[in-house]
């Protein structure tokens, strides 16, 4: 996921894809502590795409406020 394919997307459909990349995010650290995670890299990008999109949220929200 990069930062232009979020940019394009309204900010309800980056809230819903940083809900679901939150409870991915739950699941692979759930899966960690029981010894289950076999993609230890995953956890990474899901955090990387998570502060990305919270990202383009912020700066969609305050280019919203200077209008």
């Amino acid at each position: 996921m990069t930062a232009k394919e979020l940019t394009g997307k309204t900010p309800d459909q980056l809230r819903e894809e940083l809900t679901q990349l939150k409870k991915e995010a739950f699941n692979l650290r759930f899966q960690q502590a029981t010894g289950q995670l076999e993609n230890t890299a995953r956890m990474r990008a899901v955090r990387r795409d998570v502060a990305r999109i919270q990202t383009v949220l912020n700066q969609k929200a305050a280019a919203a406020a200077a209008n």
